[in-house]
């Protein structure tokens, strides 16, 4: 195992955390706010925070002019088509069952993978994400094994899959020219810029007509600076170093982070079939990270090499 293993494996778990809470939180801004105004508000605060950070630490690299296409489509799929259909999505059904279909990911992801880089998943990766998506779905079955999903909720949520796959594979053709911190930013930055019609259109008025509370202001605060900006640079960190299809890998472990806080924060209930599912997740997560082949090298990691950029 690499000196560096275990820092990628407690930042992926990290950013696996942040996004799990994610979905919590945007339930309670969602109390206030519609959902694009909603990822808009997320956006401003998290490129806001993040230029700050940029011009204090000069960290923020220029783009070159070759890479502008590449960094438009970067944010149009994440965070303009993922937001998209993760909001839209989580606005019809619970935050546990949105992060369940978020984390079917890694079953698309190794395909993408193999397709543009050649990487290549033994049959132990496999089996532990087979495994790892088993427990996912008890976590969120009932005792007698029903499930009510909303069809257009699924595919909203479909949409954001599609794109989270996308941006991986736009993420690793950038990641060995840019900084985690500077692709975060020129994301986020991008994708206000995607939202603002999208909000003049179809969402007119809210932001001038809503009064956010307090628990609303602090909940766009986690989501934009922990999810939008830290989660993002930690999971950049993770695929620099170890590739896309395994840190993808992680996020079946999304769901089990989701199920734990809404039964915390929102009320939501457990039951021991979900509790098995959480121990499945976690056991194909491992046999996910034991051996992996590729026929390329690894991504070349970015200039600085650590999760700030």
């Amino acid at each position: 195992m690499k000196k560096y293993s275990w820092n990628v494996y407690i930042a992926l778990v990290i950013s696996m955390l942040f996004w799990g809470f994610s979905y919590i939180w945007t339930k309670i801004v969602f109390t206030v706010y519609t959902p694009i105004t909603t990822i808009l508000l997320r956006l401003v605060i998290s490129a806001i925070f993040l230029l700050l950070i940029g011009l204090a630490s000069k960290r923020l690299q220029k783009i070159r002019r070759q890479d502008l296409g590449s960094i438009l489509l970067l944010a149009f799929f994440q965070p303009f088509l993922y937001f998209l259909g993760e909001n839209l999505g989580l606005y019809q059904v619970s935050s546990t069952v949105a992060a369940v279909m978020i984390a079917t990911i890694p079953l698309f992801t190794p395909i993408a993978a193999f397709w543009f880089f050649r990487e290549r998943l033994s049959l132990m990766n496999i089996a532990g994400i087979a495994l790892s998506v088993f427990g996912v779905a008890l976590v969120i079955l009932k005792p007698d094994l029903s499930l009510a999903v909303s069809p257009l909720g699924l595919l909203y949520l479909s949409l954001a899959v599609a794109s989270a796959v996308a941006y991986s594979v736009v993420v690793v053709k950038l990641s060995g020219r840019y900084t985690a911190f500077s692709l975060i930013t020129y994301q986020n930055v991008v994708g206000i810029l995607y939202f603002l019609p999208l909000v003049f259109l179809l969402e007119p008025g809210v932001l001038l007509k809503t009064q956010p509370t307090f628990k609303t202001i602090i909940a766009l605060a986690q989501l934009a600076i922990l999810a939008s900006s830290l989660a993002y640079m930690l999971f950049i960190y993770g695929v620099q170093k170890i590739g896309m299809s395994r840190a993808s890998a992680f996020t079946n472990s999304i769901p089990v982070f989701t199920a734990f806080f809404a039964y915390m924060v929102l009320g939501e209930k457990l039951f021991a079939l979900n509790m098995v599912g959480i121990v499945l997740v976690i056991g194909g997560l491992l046999l996910a990270q034991i051996r992996f082949h590729r026929v390329q090298q690894e991504p070349v990691p970015a200039p600085g090499s650590s999760p700030e950029g």
